[in-house]
């Protein structure tokens, strides 16, 4: 197989045209096999936009192609799928995974796949039901604690951008497994080769339930409304898991691929004595932009309409450093999408950015999050951070009395710094006064500013100022500002050993609620290498 690295070619070509430079390159006559790796976007010369492509391409007398073309833009290459550890186990013994986000449902997936019939269990509701009870949420705001934005199959990712890349680095190729199962479950093609590939959470949910389906296909089960409650431990090992108070079910292997809105299970964690410390995250407030801006800024002016449809709604990256030393920047940016109300626990008000496959929302929005550590908690305690969280979710739903509290960045910053005009854009006006939210769920124009403690607030504002010289009205006094954003990863990590392994052996921490991933992917193949370890930890045991 012959890789050809930077072929560049403008937005809206045919495929005709990717077909001739190819041959071009190749320097043959031959209609080569392509197939994309990776497709980005160039913008350095916009509004002349093109896509960069690194493609695997397969011909005949491959030697003797690779002889006469340029070495320096074509590589021979080897391209090795990524294997799993163990073969088809007929053995007994059957892992019990508690979780059924990203994590969850990839260890359950890869453990199925081998034979090993796991038993998943899910606090929440199929993501069939589970969808339901979060729209009647956003219409009402009758909340079910056990199924929401947070809980439920599928996980916190369900409603939100489905992004899917990651910055771990995969010299196994679960990442490339992980995208490849998603597509065998309904997700787009183009997820194998876009440089930041999303589904949207319409397609997520559909991908979700046929995970599950191939899942049970494979001989493995899955419990909903089945929360793990308590863990039966014999000498140092795991030897069950209560579920919902009452019921035992014996396990020797348990994966535990919490949420990282699990509190109720870190609390029960730490009572039993399992090894688990505070990390350091991030929490700030949502911020909306109108899509067109956005587009603007990224795209340049004068994008044909054909172009502008292949590129869909531009997305933005922005990161700074507040005077302070915290980091600021940019997260779960959703182009097109909307604001959510991912709350989970009475009394206590989260938000969350989300889109649809399509990403045509009017508004842009991302979450603007400065970095936490332990020493801004207020205690010394491994569950610390939960109790920040909920400090600020409780002071969120008091200044929005239950709703998504709203607004503008131009009061916003006056009443953080005394400082009204618009400062750092010099013209001003680029959103207009009655630009308003794109909310999933019940909202009210607040003080938002009385959320976070004042040093956060500050950070906020420093990052957002240097964010307007990168992206013009990036900090237009119009700007919508909604929170809290408090949920951006797992303020707890369950500590592992090289065995991938508990304080308490046989018990295997995984994904973004243990404090091993961040986001979708990553949380995946976080699963999938705990089932690699669950399965030869298994097969060892009954050698």
């Amino acid at each position: 197989m012959l890789r050809i690295n930077q072929l560049k070619l403008p937005v809206g070509h045919s495929e005709k045209e990717l077909v001739q430079q190819v041959k071009k390159l190749l320097r043959c006559k031959e209609m080569p096999r392509i197939t994309i790796v990776r497709r980005s976007i160039d913008a350095r010369k916009k509004p002349r936009l093109y896509f960069n492509y690194i493609l695997n391409v397969q011909v005949h007398n491959e030697q003797e192609v690779y002889c006469k073309c340029d070495k320096s833009r074509v590589l021979l290459w080897d391209e090795k799928p990524y294997q799993f550890p163990a073969g088809l186990y007929k053995g007994k013994k059957r892992p019990v995974i508690i979780g059924t986000g990203p994590a969850g449902l990839f260890c359950g997936y890869m453990l199925a796949e081998a034979g090993f019939c796991p038993i998943l269990l899910e606090r929440g509701k199929p993501v069939e039901e589970r969808t339901k009870d979060v729209e009647k949420f956003w219409e009402t705001g009758d909340l079910n604690p056990e199924s929401n934005v947070q809980f439920g199959e599928g996980g916190a990712g369900t409603f939100s951008d489905g992004k899917l890349n990651t910055l771990v680095k995969d010299k196994y190729g679960r990442n490339r497994k992980v995208l490849s199962l998603f597509v065998e479950a309904g997700a787009p093609e183009e997820i194998l080769y876009d440089h930041k590939p999303h589904m949207g959470t319409d397609i997520l949910c559909r991908v979700v339930s046929n995970l599950r389906k191939a899942i049970l296909d494979k001989g493995g089960e899955v419990w909903f409304e089945a929360k793990a409650t308590d863990f039966v431990i014999e000498q140092g090992k795991i030897a069950g898991v209560i579920i919902n108070g009452t019921q035992m079910l014996k396990a020797e292997y348990v994966v535990l691929a919490p949420g990282h809105s699990a509190r109720d299970t870190f609390s029960m964690l730490y009572e039993k004595g399992i090894d688990m410390e505070a990390k350091a995250f991030a929490v700030g407030l949502r911020v909306e932009h109108p899509q067109g801006m956005i587009n603007i800024s990224q795209y340049g002016e004068g994008v044909k309409a054909g172009e502008e449809k292949m590129l869909g709604s531009a997305p933005y990256k922005v990161t700074a450093k507040a005077s302070d030393g915290r980091g600021v920047y940019s997260f779960c940016m959703c182009p097109g999408g909307y604001v959510v109300n991912a709350s989970s626990e009475p009394g206590r008000l989260a938000v969350n950015g989300m889109s649809y496959s399509k990403r045509d929302g009017k508004n842009a929005n991302s979450a603007v999050i400065v970095s936490v550590t332990p020493q801004d908690y207020g205690a010394d305690h491994p569950l610390a951070g939960i109790e920040f969280q909920r400090r600020l979710e409780e002071k969120a739903y008091e200044t929005g009395n239950g709703s998504i509290p709203v607004e503008r960045y131009g009061e916003f910053r006056a009443a953080v710094t005394g400082r009204r005009e618009d400062e750092s854009s010099g013209e001003g006006g680029w959103v207009s006064a009655d630009f308003s939210p794109g909310i999933k769920g019940k909202w009210a124009f607040r003080p938002v500013h009385q959320i976070l403690p004042q040093s956060l607030n500050t950070a906020f504002v420093e990052g957002m100022e240097q964010f307007g010289r990168m992206i013009k009205g990036f900090n237009d006094e119009n700007v919508l500002i909604e929170g809290v954003e408090s949920r951006t990863s797992s303020s707890v990590r369950i500590l592992r050993d090289e065995n991938m392994q508990a304080s308490v052996k046989g018990l295997y921490p995984c994904g973004e609620g243990a404090g091993y991933a961040g986001g979708i992917t990553s949380a995946a193949m976080d699963g999938i290498r705990v089932a690699e370890e669950v399965a030869v930890h298994i097969i060892e045991s009954e050698n």
